[in-house]
């Protein structure tokens, strides 16, 4: 190649590379004639070779050898190679190369110099990679030129204080006399650069933005003469005068008429003119309406005027480019909390967006729709959305799921309407629903009691059809294992009656069990409603028990211990079996905001006894936002305790009731240990029944709580069992009693170890429920012990 090649030359040799070897190498070459010239001092080719450089650095390669000669040729006379030099300087130096530094004495003496042209190169150098220092130091010369009388250079100075007010806040009062007299210039240039230059101004100092609401009245009448004015060639785009004027015209507005009456009363009526006036077929005008709609929606404007906006966005929606479709939906999705009744009434067309083809206006739809769903349309929202549930892409499908659970679930119009939403969801995407929906159904249909024989047969029948929904799979499970019996007696009225057996019911939940598509999860629902089915079911109590044992020795460590436990409940607790594995009573759902079943700032308060039905220790997983404390024998305590997950919120209680279930795989035989010196105290007399208790400190922060327990009246006494809770931090273990049996007039005792460690050293408290039956009926009693003895 030679050296003297010209620019176009260079560009052909470049483009007819075949490899990108090639390529590299015709640069290469070139670059080292560029910098041999650059090296001699009589070069005339200057800005040809500079020009040839910019090239090369615009196809990425490196070209910071060319910036010092940038330098030289800005300051040079010849227009020419000045404004190359200032190309130069804009593509390859930046405020944080000291070489910016050696062109600011250039660009003042050229903001001075009598050429408009070479100001012009100079104004738009300062203001593409000026730095702080260099805006300090020029903002005089740029007010200087705000002021002079060739609009040429008057729109190029506005935009270059734009940028020195972006890098140096304090310079914006410098500026603000001079914007606000080019308001008054009929160039639509100038206007811009001022308009652009005041909306600078006011974002950043709230007390210029009071004193440039005062030309909201000028800024009305400059948008009037372009909305009513005619036909203009040189700023006409698509039928719309200067669109890009209006459109910074009324951004200004937007930020003037913020939170301010007056400015917004003296401009409501320009943006009623505005949004009837404008064409909305072309795109200019489209961008025209929608920065009105928005400065409508950001003002204090009046009723009539938000309905109009509102209106405009519902013409958008049914527009065919889906960007306007897709702005409209955000828009709007912005003011359905304020604007809710004006949206509804475009509800059709934001439902009919839901079977667009574009990802991303679906997923806009779907959020709208939500946000429109109320008690008065929950029936048909709900329709559209479960419809659309069943073909939308997969990563909508639990936005999608998650949206509809909300929406059930404040607006539901019955329980049962409610159940059925939750099981459509389930079936259509049960894979692809939150951890909480699980718990949260479960809670649902708890507390619908009397749909209880409808929602056992409608899963049963649910889980016959697809086991692959591990969420469904899971509430049937859980639900068969509850009301199993409800479903075998087959009683509903409120569905057709099918016939199902002992036998039918344990075959599904062992289809479950021995499925590939169970998860470890799913078989512990499956496993701990099979062992319930032992209390509710007569014929096939021996399956059970084979099914039970099989998974003794299961790989999965949950699963295998959670049989052994119930096989042990088989062998060593027969006798406890049904009460243990009673139905569960209602489980009350709680907000975040609370620990342990009940909010951490309230006092204590007295219990009072109630007959409460006795709970399940063996639960397979808690639910996500239920109580982890059934027994919620902390309610009111002032202890605060350290907040946290729900899903991990946990209490140390333990049911004492036929010996210590922790030990299962052991013989130890429970041990009464009494401290001799320890000081004793009655925490409970009533009915006869004498609870004391005795503390004896183990280590600093380890103490050993002895409870003993006597009947004084003139009936035995069996079943009885004690509970105990404590705060949170405290780690709380409890040995095996001495006995379930308190024979009358005291003539044997119960006695229960319980061992204590209070790390945090917080202020100990601890409650004890107290359970037994005398005479064939069921008491229970709970005390609240604010302070130990000896602690």
């Amino acid at each position: 190649m030679s050296p003297s090649v010209p620019l176009q030359e260079m560009i052909r040799a470049i483009r007819s590379a075949r490899t990108q070897c090639e390529e590299r190498g015709v640069i290469q070459r070139e670059c080292a004639v560029i910098r041999a010239q650059f090296r001699q001092s009589d070069n005339g080719g200057r800005s040809h070779n500079l020009a040839k450089l910019l090239y090369v650095h615009m196809l990425g390669y490196p070209a910071h050898f060319g910036q010092m000669e940038c330098v030289r040729m800005i300051a040079s006379p010849r227009y020419s190679e000045k404004r190359v030099g200032y190309l130069g300087a804009m593509m390859l130096l930046d405020e944080k190369q000291d070489a910016s530094l050696l062109i600011t004495n250039s660009i003042k003496n050229d903001l001075s110099h009598s050429n408009q042209y070479v100001q012009s190169l100079a104004l738009c150098t300062l203001a593409c990679m000026g730095s702080a220092e260099m805006c300090r130091d020029l903002a005089p010369e740029i007010d200087r030129l705000l002021r002079a009388s060739n609009s040429y250079i008057k729109k190029k100075a506005a935009l270059c204080a734009v940028h020195i007010v972006r890098k140096v806040h304090e310079l914006g009062e410098l500026f603000a006399p001079a914007a606000r007299s080019l308001l008054s210039e009929k160039n639509h240039g100038v206007l811009h650069g001022a308009v652009v230059l005041i909306t600078e101004l006011c974002e950043r100092n709230p007390e210029t933005l009071e004193r440039f609401r005062k030309t909201v009245p000028d800024l009305v009448q400059i948008m009037k003469g372009l909305v009513i004015s005619g036909y203009s060639p040189e700023h006409d785009v698509a039928g719309i005068s200067d669109p890009f004027l209006q459109v910074r015209i009324l951004r200004l507005l937007r930020i003037l008429g913020r939170h301010n009456e007056t400015a917004s009363d003296a401009m409501n009526d320009l943006l009623a003119q505005v949004a009837t006036n404008t064409d909305s077929t072309k795109t200019a005008g489209n961008a025209v309406l929608y920065e009105t709609v928005l400065t409508v929606l950001d003002i204090k404007s009046e009723s009539g005027l938000r309905v109009l906006a509102v209106n405009i966005l519902g013409r958008f929606l049914l527009n065919n480019d889906r960007n306007i479709r897709y702005i409209a939906m955000i828009s709007l999705q912005k003011i359905v909390g304020t604007d809710h009744n004006a949206v509804q009434r475009h509800r059709g067309t934001i439902v009919d967006c839901l079977k667009d083809q574009d990802a991303s206006v679906k997923r806009r739809a779907l959020d709208l729709s939500l946000a429109l769903v109320s008690s008065s349309n929950i029936r048909s929202m709900m329709k559209e959305l479960l419809l659309f549930l069943s073909s939308c892409p997969p990563e909508l499908r639990s936005q999608a799921a998650s949206g509809i659970f909300n929406a059930a679930e404040r607006y539901a119009p019955s329980q049962r309407w409610h159940i059925d939403t939750i099981l459509h969801v389930l079936t259509t995407a049960g894979g692809d629903v939150s951890d909480e929906t699980v718990p949260n159904l479960i809670q649902l249909i708890t507390n619908a009691s009397e749909l209880h024989c409808y929602t056992v047969q409608k899963l049963y029948r649910a889980l016959l059809a697809d086991i692959s929904q591990l969420s469904l799979v899971q509430v049937a499970c859980w639900c068969i294992g509850e009301y199993g019996d409800l479903l075998i007696r087959g009683e509903c009225q409120e569905t057709e009656s099918v016939q199902v057996t002992e036998d039918d019911v344990l075959d599904a939940l062992e289809t479950v069990l021995q499925s590939h598509m169970s998860s470890p999860a799913t078989r512990g629902f499956a496993l701990t409603a099979t062992m319930k089915l032992s209390t509710r079911i007569t014929e096939n109590v021996d399956r059970i028990r084979s099914i039970v044992s099989i998974y003794g020795s299961c790989i999965d460590v949950e699963l295998q211990q959670r049989a052994v436990e119930y096989n042990a409940l088989f062998k060593k607790y027969d006798h406890m079996r049904a009460a243990v594995l009673e139905r569960m009573p209602v489980i009350e759902k709680i907000s975040m905001d609370q620990t342990n079943g009940v909010s951490t700032g309230e006092p204590i308060k007295n219990i009072q006894p109630a007959k409460v039905k006795q709970v399940e220790p063996l639960l397979l997983q808690q639910p996500a936002n239920q109580v982890c404390d059934l027994l919620d024998l902390l309610g009111g305590s002032e202890d605060t305790l350290q907040p946290g997950p729900v899903a991990s919120l946990s209490i140390n209680t333990v049911n004492t009731a036929g010996g210590d279930l922790l030990d299962l795989l052991g013989g130890l035989e429970p041990v009464a240990l009494t401290p001799q010196a320890a000081p004793t105290e009655t925490v409970y007399e009533k009915d006869g029944v004498t609870l004391t208790l005795a503390c004896e400190k183990q280590s600093d922060s380890g103490l050993m709580v002895t409870l003993t327990a006597s009947n004084s009246s003139e009936s035995d006494i069996s079943s009885f069992t004690l509970q105990a809770a404590v705060p949170k931090s405290v780690q709380l273990h409890m040995k095996a009693p001495s006995g379930d049996a308190l024979p009358a007039r005291g003539a044997a005792k119960v006695t229960q170890m319980v061992v204590l460690n209070n790390p945090n050293k917080v202020n100990l408290k601890m409650r004890i429920r107290v359970s037994y039956s005398s005479q064939g009926s069921a008491f229970q009693d709970t005390v609240q012990i604010d302070s130990l003895p000896g602690y």
